[in-house]
């Protein structure tokens, strides 16, 4: 039971990675392929229906590890707060940027807005990485199971490098995610970024499953990186051959699955200890009682299959391309501005336009 709900945590972080991470890339990719105002409802526009959705993943994954491991939840969450506290600003500076930008009645508030949701989608996915690389990495633990370094010996080189892999994996995520959600000069622009995204993510995941294949896991973590790696170069590919589907098919089995090989190299413990293993926080030792595991098994056999069909209903739904013309009349759309696109974007894919010289008289 225990080993089941560990496997279950990482699977409820593996779909926040998943869904989560094109919102965060769209959001930090904003200012690059949204050029006016007409772009920028555009790239908002396509994950506007499910980025606070997305979001009730993280709240249950925290909920769970609340209920099923109350010993890893309080001590991640004593050591770690000034890092959750950072993620938690980031979260909500990017949903106010989100909710509040429709009702901005001037330029100057939407560009605050836009910087909003820059900085807070950024700091999120940075943080990300970091906290999972220092999970793998361990960190110093008294006989307690009490954290006792401070928030910059969070910040190791490692640490920083796993911050860098999530922030590319998910820009890369959300380039490949507007390529095939939008049409337009978004769509133009996400594709030519996707084409420079993509060797950086395949480097620097290569570079950190290298990394911790020295620090930590078995054979089992060294395939499961492997894999990651070969997601990302098959997207890369694939943007490169303008396939958008497969592209984000790559980049979603890429973000899929750092959580369950991050949780494959954890294993036996929740949280190791880089002062010595006997001080490591276990999967036994961190467990709720055999009752308590038991009662979530049955509520969540019952319920997470409805939460899933839910989910996927909505995506289906929702699955038509954010074009120009659908973002027109939302209350603060202009004309000019789709007109600016759509020259923008001929001159993109067509270059400049002739210029007929002037009739002789």
């Amino acid at each position: 039971m225990q080993a089941l709900w560990f496997a279950l945590i990482g699977v409820l972080w593996a779909a926040f990675f998943l869904l989560e991470g094109f919102d965060f890339g769209v959001g930090m990719l904003l200012p690059v392929v949204a050029r006016n105002e007409s772009d920028r409802k555009v790239a908002l526009r396509s994950i506007g229906p499910f980025w606070d959705g997305n979001e009730v993943w993280l709240v249950v994954a925290g909920g769970a590890t609340f209920a099923a491991f109350p010993e890893w939840y309080a001590t991640v969450f004593s050591g770690f707060y000034l890092a959750f506290a950072l993620l938690l600003v980031g979260l909500i500076l990017r949903g106010i940027g989100i909710e509040y930008r429709g009702k901005a009645e001037t330029a100057t508030g939407r560009r605050w807005c836009d910087a909003a949701v820059v900085t807070g989608s950024s700091a999120a996915a940075l943080l990300l990485g970091v906290t999972f690389a220092d999970f793998l990495r361990g960190v110093r633990l008294d006989a307690a199971h009490e954290m006792t370094g401070g928030f910059f010996d969070l910040l190791t080189p490692y640490a920083l490098l796993g911050g860098l892999v999530t922030l590319s994996l998910f820009a890369l995520h959300g380039a490949c995610f507007l390529t095939l959600r939008t049409e337009g000069p978004v769509a133009v622009r996400s594709r030519r970024l996707a084409r420079t995204l993509g060797p950086v993510a395949c480097g620097l995941a290569l570079l950190l499953v290298g990394w911790t294949t020295q620090v930590r896991g078995d054979l089992v973590t060294a395939l499961l990186g492997g894999t990651i790696v070969l997601a990302l170069l098959f997207a890369t590919a694939a943007v490169r051959r303008e396939q958008p589907g497969r592209a984000f098919t790559g980049t979603a089995l890429g973000a899929l699955l750092v959580p369950v090989w991050a949780f494959s190299a954890l294993w036996p413990d929740v949280l190791p200890a880089s002062n010595g293993a006997a001080l490591s926080l276990t999967v036994k030792a961190a467990s709720s009682s055999h009752y308590t595991l038991s009662v979530m098994t049955v509520v969540t056999v019952v319920f997470l299959p409805v939460v899933l069909a839910y989910t996927a209903w909505t995506y289906w739904v929702l699955r038509a391309r954010v074009t120009g013309t659908s973002v027109l009349g939302d209350g603060y759309g202009a004309v000019a501005d789709l007109v600016a696109s759509a020259h923008a974007s001929a001159r993109e894919v067509v270059g400049p336009l002739p210029v007929e010289p002037p009739p002789r008289t």
